[in-house]
């Protein structure tokens, strides 16, 4: 049991004394539970940074730090609706949302996606948060009263939107359940030859880029440039394509591309932190629209690390965050890397489809 993970279960322990400290009455027992709260709200971006720092991310911490946040937020409302503080619909719509998104993000992970924070949700954390501690200041100072009204209502507002752009912008992990790799669209690589046509996803992506103005960058691992080779087989790629970085050992993606590290050794060069990190990396230094990156193992053999041969991540990096996938292909070297490749475009054309809600700088 590391510290962040004892933070974590610190801050869930202190819920059963919260919930005395608002339903006793005795001299500044408000005081007292809003100070607890305060305190235990720390405790969030605490263990988080502990864990990442000290390399202490655990699959026991991943599970207990969202649950005790939405337990700690939760239990003090529950609180406040019987002592007649707080509608009961308002409770309502802050629970289904959290569960709406629990399942989203559960289904999306049995798919092999992974769903990043986004900016509507880290402002609906903090909007909480202040909504939750008005609320309980309010009690002991009544002039306070309409300020946490108007934060509840700001709460709610970014609780209601930040669920509806989750569900938006990962709307396929629902309406695509069974989305795999496809063998047969598998893109070459190189200057097309005089019978080989260029994959008409990319003239699309050029399409869609060009409406937008927007620009595109890439770092690859396992696929070594095959990607941007794919994009600059169409004529006037320049228009839209701005560059990449091959990254294919560890010691360039960290003084290049400037992954940390610690994200190296634990989870290692192949995982979705990684590719995060690249694609947010690539984005950041060519000054781009989109980052598109993929890391992972082509094989024959795997890398002593464990994981299996065509396990691969790939991952779009955009202003408003970012969207991952990952994949365990079956197929030789060379195809593993061709199905990287087409896997990116399907990625990429997917998010240029849905439009400019988060790309634009």
């Amino acid at each position: 049991m590391n510290l962040p993970n004892l933070l974590t279960l610190a801050r869930l322990a202190t819920i059963p004394l919260l919930m005395a400290l608002l339903m006793l009455r005795f001299p500044y027992h408000d005081q007292a539970a809003a100070a607890l709260f305060v305190l235990a709200s720390l405790t969030d971006t605490l263990d988080g940074n502990l864990a990442r720092s000290r390399n202490q991310v655990t699959e026991l911490g991943k599970f207990l730090d969202p649950l005790a946040d939405k337990l700690f937020i939760l239990s003090v409302l529950i609180v406040l609706v019987q002592e007649g503080e707080l509608s009961v619909w308002v409770v309502m719509v802050i629970f289904s949302r959290e569960l709406l998104i629990t399942v989203l993000r559960s289904l999306s992970a049995s798919q092999g996606h992974v769903i990043s924070a986004t900016p509507f949700g880290k402002t609906k954390t903090i909007s909480q948060v202040l909504a939750v501690l008005l609320l309980i200041l309010q009690r002991p100072y009544p002039e306070l009263r309409w300020l946490a009204l108007a934060a509840v209502a700001f709460a709610v507002v970014f609780t209601v939107a930040s669920g509806v752009d989750y569900l938006w912008r990962f709307r396929h992990v629902v309406l695509r359940p069974h989305f795999r790799a496809r063998p047969e669209a598998v893109p070459g690589g190189g200057a097309p030859s005089a019978g080989q046509q260029v994959d008409p996803r990319v003239v699309t992506i050029h399409e869609l880029l060009a409406r937008q103005d927007w620009k595109l960058a890439v770092a690859e691992s396992c696929t070594g440039g095959l990607l941007a080779a794919t994009f600059t087989d169409c004529p006037g790629s320049s228009d839209f394509f701005k560059g990449g970085i091959i990254s294919y050992t560890n010691e360039v993606k960290e003084h290049l591309l400037q992954v940390p590290g610690r994200l190296l050794e634990d989870p290692g060069a192949v995982s979705a932190e990684v590719a995060q990190a690249m694609a947010e990396s690539v984005r950041r230094q060519l000054a781009a629209d989109l980052g598109v990156a993929i890391t992972g193992l082509s094989g024959p053999d795997s890398d002593g690390t464990g994981k299996p041969v065509g396990l691969t991540y790939i991952w779009l990096a955009d202003q408003g965050g970012g969207e991952g996938r990952c994949f365990q292909f079956s197929g030789d070297r060379w195809r593993n890397r061709r199905q990287a490749v087409s896997e990116a475009l399907e990625l990429l054309l997917r998010r240029l489809q849905e439009g400019p809600s988060t790309a634009s700088t």
